[in-house]
């Protein structure tokens, strides 16, 4: 399925992600992660929006932004990389959102670093969610990438340290994991279960499957 095809699909579910031009840091302070984060839900909707309209906003969260162009299942953002499971909810809902979160972020990037030139690595990716079976494992795949943080060789021999893994991962505050766990904050918001099928019925079923990934070896 081409992009083109993929943002004509309103009923289907997509990976997206991208990555640092070069593999560079495009995360290098904790504003940044936050400013991604802000970004990926004033982007999501049909008003179009300048931030420096909004720098005495006490809550960006709270900006009116219209309807939705996508709802967003999981997300994490990695020093380098990101990931974002979507489902749009109008014809060209993914290219819309995607155009105006990677705009403006970069915007954001080169003016706080002083820098000129492409951030990401071209077009954001897309990879159509083409089985329940997929769909339930990228959750497991999205939430789990920050281990990579703490263990860089943990997919190819599993997570000695579940436990360890489970908190670290609840206090990953760079990812929808924390809302999945219940941790009450602001960037709830970003996520609507409600688009998504729901495969685990309690905090501690959800936890049990990444317990359950953490300790197989070869996740890829």
């Amino acid at each position: 399925m081409s992009q083109r095809d993929a943002n004509l699909s309103i009923d289907e579910y997509f990976h997206l992600y991208n990555r640092g031009n070069s593999k560079q840091l495009i995360f290098k302070s904790e504003s940044d992660y936050r400013r991604f984060m802000s970004l990926l839900y004033i982007s999501n909707g049909s008003y179009a929006f300048k931030l420096r309209d909004y720098r005495d906003s006490p809550d960006l969260y709270q900006i009116e932004r219209g309807d939705p162009l996508v709802a967003i299942g999981a997300y994490c953002l990695m020093p380098n990389h990101f990931h974002i499971l979507v489902k749009p909810l109008v014809e060209g809902g993914i290219s819309v959102f995607m155009k105006k979160l990677a705009t403006g972020y970069s915007m954001y990037f080169n003016r706080v670093y002083e820098r000129t030139g492409t951030l990401f690595e071209g077009r954001y990716k897309s990879k159509h969610v083409d089985s329940d079976e997929y769909l339930k494992y990228l959750y497991a795949y999205i939430h789990l990438n920050p281990l990579k943080l703490i263990d860089p060789e943990w997919r190819s021999k599993g997570l000695a340290d579940i436990q360890g893994g489970r908190e670290y991962l609840m206090q990953y505050s760079f990812s929808s994991y924390p809302d999945f766990v219940g941790k009450p904050r602001r960037e709830r918001v970003l996520i609507s279960n409600e688009h998504f099928p729901r495969y685990f019925k309690d905090v501690a079923d959800i936890e049990s499957e990444m317990g359950t990934w953490m300790k197989y070896q070869e996740l890829n």
